[in-house]
């Protein structure tokens, strides 16, 4: 169902860094984190969307999350903007 959110979506932010900073500018809808992540990578994007009552889907794959954004490599998380 996530996956399928993040293929329907018009303009996203791939990566870590990226999504952090797209909360903190306050333009994200929705953040969807890969299960199989890293912790230590996605705990400041979970912190952040939290802080700015965001919400989190959570999807199994990180190569799957890649793969709906339309790129080759595992992606930890995204940001759908609004």
């Amino acid at each position: 169902m996530s996956y399928e959110k993040v293929l329907q979506a018009k303009d996203v932010v791939i990566g870590t860094k990226q999504t952090v900073k797209a909360l903190k500018l306050g333009t994200v809808n929705e953040v969807v984190v890969a299960r199989d992540a890293d912790h230590k990578v996605i705990a400041k994007i979970v912190s952040a969307a939290e802080e700015t009552m965001v919400p989190i889907l959570y999807v199994d794959s990180m190569k799957k999350l890649g793969k709906a954004c339309g790129i080759d490599v595992g992606a930890a998380a995204i940001a759908i903007i609004n």
